[in-house]
């Protein structure tokens, strides 16, 4: 209660007394009753209670007048007069600095009242009232309570003095500030305090006390009042004040507002909008309900400044004085507590939407101290009684309007696979994160190079199995090339070089979407016996020299470019001069021979190509690399299986068959111009072998056999037809997509109460066999919420890959039928199972970019609205379904309902304010 300033109305407290004079006992009987017993001074202090000041000379008149004796005496005290304890009589303010003996007695309040009752109080002269307060274990009357200077924020010019016992809440500074500045009732309000350097500090929690708070006397604290359009003055910029008047001016429909995107954030506004329209939580915010239920204590929750930043928001999307609003501060809020979402990358609705669910809970938890709770697990008793324990455990630490409106309970089965043993719980949870059937196939785009060089590179969009294997890709090609998969070579290519050929036996999974694979066709397999007639496949890098920045200008850097090469080379044609006649007649799509006008006796910078038996050590020496390396990335020599990265298609070749012109039917001459040199280099392709010599009579074993052609730019410029090599046709499949029916959103619930194996990352620990086993797992609904969350598990991350379903999900805008997952079913109550849809979160877009959106149904209106960032238009309920639903909102038809028309389907919408929602197949992503 307030120590009403002495100043208070005297007229009402000193004149009263008189006419109300009680019957004066004898004076031994008025010492003992002010003296000694239950309502004498000499009783000790009880905080809370009210003691009296009644001036020292007045008081030991009296002790005189009553150890006389006589009542007639001259001793006579006269009316309580505390006059000379006051500054003045007009404000009645205490005098600074007086002393309990020597200035003032105390009274308690009975002794006071029985005082008053036998002599009065000098009239006009208020009562001094002073509480008795504990502080530090020491219990004492606060004489001097604390004085503030109570302003409004409108009007800082005139403070109005009060003064507050420092056991005084703040909540009583906040009324008594309402009460002076005359607040209606339904205003919002919140206190400020201006600290000693001059700035202010927000007094949060109301119900901590005066010295909890570290009031002191003379500091101002100024009442703000929220305005009309929701916002909080102090929170206006003055630039925006302008704007902020128009936006009081203008009245739309409540809820119908934008938010805006402050770079990558629309993730936070279409999770922000779909929990805006959950008419019970709105509500909830709109009636100042969170006001006392704000947890400033919690140490999982965020002091309550989530659900203060999230009523602010509330509050002004359903004020109707906004088009659109600026989230930056509930952002801020939300990078302060969640270090996740710092900065403006693009992030996932639902993970906000989760944390946000969360930090609302905590921050408006009734339960202010957490007990600790045992889980007990069922231990065969009834299913009932034993999730009827696990609600009540879980309400004894979470009560919440969240735990209220969002959450349920699962059942969890769990059977042992050795000894059978059945462990049942029963687990709370706040949304359902349900999978979407997935397909078994995957589409793979690859490219197919012909040992044809006059064909060029072919693209493929082939179906293969998911969890397939590399001899599938090749067997699905060969359905569309005729080329037998023994004769395939699969290779991922970047960067101009391979970064890895396959083996037939390697997982599909190991492949990205991102990768470029290449299908070389081949003569045979590499042969690693000696003496082996088979073909050698060797792998061949494109390079140019180009001059580098030395003094000298000795010293030519090599750069690759092109599309590198899988040849094959029959074993017995292992020369230099051989090779280089099959590589030519393999480039011969856009390498032009020259011609016999460029024909001359020779260049004394081209070497001699001799016939030197090239890898013929190598070959014997099995040398010849294994297939499944990585490019540099082994110390082992890596081989032609291996497959690189690179943009480009390239030609694999062997020696002519049939009878295509082949390098042997080319004239022949002792002496000729040659186009390219040729150098072992290693798996990168950046390094040549320093000890090759073309003049000895093969390389070593010790050698990579990755072949490089060098090309002088000048030759290059000349012979080389860049476009010609870059080209490529597609084939009649490219064009094939791979349709992908629908599914029901019924089936997704199936699926995620179908029993399942736990995996081995994450076993279960059986009690009754006392060992880690791999136990089957169900999954049912026992107790759905108000408001039922369901997550679509759209993105799906293994280690090798990561990929979006873009699945259509069908699903219900009313009568969500839920009775058949329930266990148990009360046939009595329908409605408990029976949902309607509110709104949906949509994501638009891949893995690495995208947007997100929301549908939702106004709470007042029952009008479906179209929310992109601070763009809002109205929809019809058939323009809701598509496949960038990724968060569905259901309300539970028991719950109050909206008060409005159902939307006929067949009405066509309102003009739209800021545009259409987009078709779900082409939209424009951050």
């Amino acid at each position: 209660m307030a120590m009403a300033a002495v100043a208070a109305n005297p007229s009402a407290t000193a004149e009263d007394p008189e006419p109300h004079r009680e019957a004066v006992p004898g004076l031994e009987s008025q010492r003992r009753q002010i003296e000694n017993g239950e309502s004498g001074r000499e009783r000790p202090l009880r905080a809370g209670e009210s003691w009296f000041l009644v001036e020292q000379h007045w008081y030991r008149q009296w002790e005189v007048y009553v150890q006389g004796g006589e009542q007639d005496s001259s001793t006579f005290p006269g009316c309580i007069n505390n006059a000379k304890l006051f500054e003045d009589q007009i404000n009645w303010c205490l005098k600074k600095g007086l002393v309990e003996g020597e200035d003032y007695v105390l009274l308690p309040s009975a002794a006071w009242h029985f005082l008053v009752g036998w002599y009065g109080l000098e009239q006009g002269q208020p009562p001094i009232e002073r509480k008795v307060v504990e502080l530090r274990g020491t219990r004492k009357v606060e004489v001097y309570p604390v004085e503030l200077l109570l302003v409004p924020h409108r009007d800082m010019g005139t403070p109005h003095s009060a003064q507050f016992s420092q056991i005084d809440s703040i909540d009583l500074v906040l009324r008594t500030a309402r009460e002076k500045f005359l607040v209606r009732p339904e205003k919002e309000t919140r206190l400020w305090v201006k600290n000693s350097q001059g700035s202010f500090e927000r007094l949060c929690n109301t119900r901590v006390t005066v010295l909890d708070a570290a009031l002191k006397s003379g500091q101002l604290v100024v009442m703000e009042t929220r305005s009309k359009d929701g916002t909080w003055p102090s929170a206006q910029p003055q630039a925006g004040n302008k704007a902020s008047k128009e936006d009081e001016d203008f009245q739309g429909q409540p809820g119908i507002c934008g938010l805006t995107n402050l770079g990558n954030t629309c993730f936070m506004n279409s999770a922000l909008q779909c929990l805006s329209n959950v008419p019970q939580l709105t509500e909830y915010f709109l009636k100042n309900r969170y006001l006392e239920e704000l947890n400033f204590c919690n140490p999982l929750g965020m002091k309550g400044e989530i659900a203060e930043a999230y009523a602010d928001l509330v509050k002004q999307a359903w004020s109707g004085h906004h088009r659109s609003i600026v989230p930056q501060v509930f952002k801020t809020k939300v990078g302060h507590f969640a270090s996740q979402f710092l900065g403006y990358q693009q992030h996932d609705s639902q993970e906000l939407l989760s944390f946000l669910l969360d930090g609302l809970h905590e921050d408006l938890n009734r339960v202010k101290k957490k007990e600790y709770v045992e889980l007990c697990d069922a231990a065969g008793r009834p299913d009932h009684e034993v999730a009827q324990e696990a609600w009540q455990n879980h309400k004894r630490r979470n009560d919440s309007v969240i735990v209220d409106t969002f959450h349920g309970l699962f059942k969890s089965t769990l059977v042992c696979p050795d000894c059978g043993n059945v462990s049942v719980t029963f687990d709370p949870f706040c949304y359902l994160s349900v999978p979407l059937p997935v397909s078994h196939k995957r589409v793979m785009e690859v490219f197919f190079v012909s040992m044809d060089p006059r064909r060029k590179p072919e693209q493929h969009r082939l179906v293969v199995p998911k969890k397939g294997k590399i001899s599938d890709l090749c067997v699905a090609l060969a359905k569309h090339t005729g080329v037998s998969p023994e004769r395939m070579m699969v290779a991922d290519v970047f960067s101009h070089r391979f970064y890895k050929i396959y083996q037939l036996e390697e997982s599909l999974s190991s492949i990205l979407d991102r990768d470029d694979i290449f299908i070389y066709e081949v003569s045979g397999r590499s042969a690693i016996c000696e003496n082996s007639r088979e073909d050698v496949v060797l792998p061949i890098y494109l390079r140019e020299r180009t001059p580098a920045r030395d003094y000298n200008n000795s010293y030519y850097g090599l750069m690759l470019f092109g599309h590198p090469l899988l040849v094959s080379v029959p074993r017995d044609r292992l020369s230099w001069d051989s090779l280089y006649h099959i590589l030519l007649y393999r480039l011969s799509r856009y390498v032009t021979r020259p011609s016999s006008d460029d024909e001359d006796d020779g260049d004394e910078k081209d070497p001699p190509v001799t016939a030197s038996p090239i890898l013929a050590d190598m070959a014997a020496k099995d040398s010849i690399p294994k297939p499944g390396h990585v490019a540099g990335g082994s110390s082992q020599n890596p081989g032609p299986e291996q497959a690189g990265p690179s943009s480009g298609v390239a030609g694999g070749s062997r020696a002519p068959v049939n009878n295509s012109p082949g390098p042997s039917h080319w004239p022949q001459r002792a002496r000729r111009k040659h186009l390219f040199t040729l150098q072992t280099v290693n798996s990168n392709g950046t390094s040549d072998r320093s000890n090759f010599n073309e003049d000895t009579h093969g390389v070593s074993s010790s050698s990579q056999p990755y072949i490089a052609i060098d090309w002088e730019p000048e030759m290059k410029k000349r012979y080389y037809n860049e476009v010609e090599a870059e080209g490529y046709v597609k084939h009649d499949c490219v064009g094939y997509v791979l349709k992908k029916a629908p599914v029901r959103l019924r089936e997704c619930i199936e699926l995620f109460t179908t029993m399942e194996t736990l995996e081995k990352e994450n076993p279960w620990f059986c009690p009754s066999c006392k060992q880690h086993q791999l136990a089957t797992k169900k999954l049912d609904l026992w107790k759905l919420p108000e408001t039922l969350i369901i997550h679509l598990k759209r993105f799906s991350y293994t280690r090798f890959s990561r990929e979006k379903l873009d699945t259509l999900v069908e699903f219900p805008i009313r009568d969500l039928d839920f009775s058949e997952f329930v266990k148990p079913q009360n046939e009595s109550a329908p409605e408990l199972y029976k949902y309607d849809l509110i709104a949906v979160s949509n994501h638009y877009g891949g893995l690495r970019d995208g947007h997100y959106t929301t549908f939702a149904c106004n709470k007042d209106s029952g009008q479906w609205h179209y929310f992109d960032d601070n763009s809002v238009s109205p929809v019809t309920e058939n323009q809701i379904e598509s496949k960038a639903a990724y968060v569905l909102f259901y309300q539970r038809q028991d719950v109050a309902r909206r008060a409005k028309p159902q939307p006929d389907l067949s009405d066509p919408p309102a003009p739209p304010a800021c545009g259409q929602p987009p078709n779900s197949e082409f939209m424009d992503v951050n």
